[in-house]
């Protein structure tokens, strides 16, 4: 079997009811072609047999979505993201709000306005009445910020009854062209898959120093000497909490001793030498109006570059497909939009009016400040 073949299947044989309006003239937007995903030949015919089974439903169904459905979509290196389940669609969310069944044909662009009203003006609960479940595989860094939100439903990978791969992330891991130590530890373990994917050269955008005005952010880059120096000991040290991973388990995945003079460590304890920069995955559902919450915030520009790449992933390959007119009212109201605070709003009215204001004179603290100009789209 191909291991591409889960991305070319066609979507024909089911029969879908329209659910209140027309979905040949939903305006869901063309995605183009799905990039190529890097998935083993295990994953690839589990993903086939899945898109296989076709079956004739009376539920909402939304096509775009169906189309990506069980797939990976590639994000920071060897993480993914695929859809597994969902409930509900734009039309979905209409009705709730409407609170009516069988209410006869409309046009979508009376939906489209219904839904922007909500959206713009803070009615959430009928956004409550979607749900998706997605499979996603991350660093555990990133995890441990993603789980903060406590408004879905988690099952992670257990490293207490499995044995994590041997799969790390490093900031912008195509770097540096050759690899250094860490390739002949890699070579001793040759059961396991590569640490670090393919090499290829880059620039090291994602690698930078601490911000000097927001503690939990990164300010400017770093130079490639330095860059190089830094992605050499992440890989170094990654590589050599694995082998003493391996070594304190003293067996296979299958369970066999690797060294049958000793005893290992069992999984639970040997795990705690692992960084987290380590790759876990878990089942996360979550409702349309949380998930829109979470998207404020981890796609913003101030979140952090690595959890910012799965919410954008998220957002344009995934609510986009499933949700376009919800989407849409979204990026209008909420992530594009900017949040005026009453001194913000009565600097602008001056403004307006005629009168030259400066940060001084604002009553607004520097951060305030700049961040307004920003939005504004003026200077200091």
């Amino acid at each position: 079997m191909e291991i591409d073949q889960a991305n070319r299947e066609a979507d024909g044989g089911i029969s879908l009811p329209s659910h209140g309006y027309d979905q040949k003239s939903d305006p869901t937007p063309s995605f183009g072609k799905l990039p190529p995903s890097r998935i083993t030949e295990v994953e690839a015919r589990t993903i086939a047999e899945l898109r296989s089974e076709k079956r004739s439903t009376y539920r909402p169904t939304v096509l775009a979505l169906e189309e990506i459905l069980y797939r990976q979509l590639e994000v920071l290196g060897q993480g993914f993201v695929r859809v597994m389940d969902y409930m509900g669609d734009d039309g979905a969310v209409v009705q709730a709000a409407r609170v009516s069944y069988g209410a006869g044909t409309r046009k979508v662009r009376e939906d489209a306005r219904l839904i922007r009203y909500l959206l713009s003006h803070r009615h959430t609960t009928p956004f409550e009445m979607c749900e998706i479940k997605l499979h996603v595989k991350l660093p555990i860094f990133v995890a441990r910020q993603w789980i903060r939100h406590r408004t879905a439903n988690v099952n992670e990978y257990s490293a207490r009854f499995s044995i994590l791969e041997k799969e790390f992330y490093v900031p912008d891991e195509e770097f540096l062209k050759t690899r250094t130590e860490e390739e002949r530890v890699e070579t001793r373990l040759a059961e396991q898959p590569g640490l670090f994917g393919v090499d290829k050269e880059a620039q090291p955008k994602h690698v930078a120093p601490q911000s000097e005005i927001n503690r939990q952010g990164r300010g400017g880059e770093l130079s490639a000497e330095e860059a190089k120096d830094v992605l050499k000991r992440i890989k170094e040290e990654s590589s050599r909490a694995y082998t003493n991973y391996l070594y304190l388990l003293n067996e296979t995945p299958d369970g066999e001793l690797r060294d049958p003079d000793r005893r290992g460590l069992t999984r639970e304890l040997a795990r705690m030498v692992l960084p987290t920069n380590v790759y876990t995955q878990w089942y996360w559902k979550i409702d349309l109006h949380n998930l829109l919450h979470f998207l404020s915030l981890r796609s913003d520009p101030h979140a952090q570059y690595e959890i910012r790449a799965y919410a954008e992933v998220i957002l344009d390959q995934v609510v986009a497909r499933w949700v376009p007119l919800t989407c849409a009212a979204f990026r209008d109201y909420v992530a594009g939009a900017f949040t005026l605070s009453a001194p913000a709003l009565a600097v602008v009215r001056r403004m307006l009016a005629g009168e030259s204001v400066d940060q001084a004179a604002s009553g607004l603290s520097a951060r305030e400040w700049r961040e307004l100009m920003a939005a504004l789209g003026g200077g200091d």
